[in-house]
This record gives C-alpha cells, sequence and structure tokens, in this order.
C-alpha cells in the first residue's frame, strides 16, 4: 500500500478569511457600523425630533405666515410659501447631516465608544463612513417629506426639466455636509459645547444665506459674504430647482463647485483628525 505523499494534496485549500482591508471585508464592517448607528439614532427621541420634526414645523410656520406675500427671484416673482419650501429643505439637509452629525459624533466619542471600538478590527474609515450614511440618509429623507409637504399644502411644485438638478443638488448637499459635520466635531472636546457651538454656526449663516430671509431682502454684502460658505450655494441651487423662471437644467456649476470644494476639505479634515480616544480632560 502507498502511502501518500506530504505534498500531495488532499482536496481544495478552505479559503482564509478576507484581509482586513479587503473591499468585501471593509463593506462588512460599514454595514454593521450603519446599523448599530441607526439603532442609536432611532433610540435617541430628542435627536429625531431637532432632525426630523423641527424643519416641518419651521415650514408651517414661515410658509403659513407668509402665504400670501410673494417675493423676488431670479427672473421675476415666486409666491413666498413656495419661497420657502427650497430654503427649508436646505435646512433640513444641513440638521440632518450637519448639526445632528456634530452633537452624535462628539457624543459617542467622549463617552468612550470609540475608544472601545479601537480594539475591534473596525477601521476609522468604517466608523466615518457609516456614520456618515445615516446622516445622509436622514436628510433625503426628511428632504423627501418636506418636498412632499410643500406639494401637497402650499402648492410648490418642480418644473420638470429642473427635476434632476433638484436631485442632485439634495445627494451632494448631503453628503458634503456629512463630511463638513465630522470635520467640525473633531474641533469639540466636550458634549455641553456640541450644540451651542453647532447652533453658533448654522443660524447666522442660515439668515444671511436666504433661508429664514429672502436673498433680496438682505443687503449685497451679506449675500457675497455667504456665497463663501456652503449654506448658500446649496439654497440657491434648491430655489433654483423651484423657480419656474429658471431657463435650462437648473444646474449652477459655479455653486456646485463651491460645495465640492468644501466637501472635499471637510473629508479631508475628518479623515486626518478623527481620534479614538475622548478629547475632554
Amino acid at each position: 500500500m502507498t502511502a501518500l505523499s506530504p505534498a500531495s494534496p488532499a482536496g481544495p485549500a478552505p479559503a482564509g478569511p478576507a484581509p482586513a482591508g479587503s473591499p468585501p471585508r471593509l463593506a462588512r464592517l460599514i454595514l454593521h457600523e450603519f446599523r448599530y448607528d441607526l439603532r442609536c439614532f432611532r433610540r435617541n427621541t430628542q435627536s429625531m425630533f431637532f432632525t426630523l420634526i423641527l424643519p416641518v414645523l419651521f415650514l408651517a410656520i414661515f410658509a403659513s405666515v407668509f402665504r400670501n406675500a410673494d417675493v423676488a427671484v431670479p427672473g421675476g416673482r415666486l409666491g413666498e410659501a413656495v419661497y420657502y419650501v427650497p430654503g427649508i429643505i436646505a435646512y433640513a439637509i444641513i440638521a440632518a447631516a450637519f448639526s445632528n452629525m456634530i452633537v452624535t459624533v462628539v457624543r459617542i466619542r467622549e463617552s468612550g465608544t470609540y475608544k472601545r471600538q479601537r480594539a475591534t478590527p473596525l477601521p476609522a474609515s468604517a466608523v466615518i463612513t457609516g456614520r456618515a450614511l445615516i446622516g445622509a440618509l436622514t436628510a433625503l429623507a426628511i428632504a423627501a417629506v418636506i418636498l412632499i409637504i410643500g406639494w401637497a399644502v402650499y402648492g410648490a411644485s418642480i418644473p420638470g426639466r429642473t427635476a434632476p438638478a433638484l436631485a442632485l443638488d439634495i445627494i451632494l448637499g448631503a453628503l458634503v455636509f456629512c463630511c463638513l459635520g465630522f470635520a467640525v466635531a473633531t474641533f469639540i472636546t466636550s458634549v455641553d459645547a456640541s450644540q451651542p457651538v453647532t447652533l453658533a454656526i448654522v443660524l447666522p449663516l442660515s439668515f444671511i444665506s436666504g433661508i429664514f430671509i429672502p436673498a433680496g431682502e438682505l443687503p449685497n454684502w451679506l449675500i457675497n459674504i455667504s456665497a463663501i460658505f456652503p449654506v448658500r450655494p446649496l439654497a440657491a441651487s434648491l430655489l433654483a430647482a423651484y423657480n419656474p423662471h429658471t431657463t435650462g437644467s437648473g444646474l449652477n456649476w459655479g455653486n456646485l463647485a463651491v460645495l465640492t470644494a468644501w466637501g472635499i476639505l471637510g473629508l479631508i479634515i475628518a479623515t486626518r483628525r478623527f481620534r479614538w480616544l475622548p478629547r475632554s480632560g
């Protein structure tokens, strides 16, 4: 009887685990982090209220108070109730993808959750991507809700030729402000400071960017300043999609370029400054 040589194959070798940095394994880790963050978001009723309900309340207040007025927009005039629909969509995107992102990331980091996750195979890229997906999807969901309410209650319809531009503006805005939210969170050292810092950034920019006050009623120098920051390009792009006087596709490549530049800057800062350990103390 002939013995098998030690080098003789007894069958196909079992497949080993995917390398830690392989795309399939990274995708599974991102999905795992996404599910975890989604459960945390659903259990935080206060965060859900300010992210999902507050923009709807703002729309109801502003659009109802100014329902019978109109406002100057590029090319003509527009009912002020309709004007506020794209503006509040912009605010909702910022609230979900930026404000909520900052507060949540700081809270998770300072509670030591990231520190515990550091001992697992979870890379920083999976943490950032999973959290960003929650922010982006939440922003898209609330934007869709306000879009429907604006159409059903205030008659804010979208011309068919600008509908693709509106979708692109919403998606790009959600991604950009997710990156910026994660970036700003790296500079905040305590949970108590996260909400005041967020409000100090969002509210002034919202007022000078034409979200709460029509841009035509603001001084030109304020509009010029706001054009440098990402809130104004997002609000102006969404308004162009709703404006019936808009010609062509409604895409403003200048606004999209400003948004993209801010998103890239935010992503670079977020990835370079990400820390697993609490920053307080």
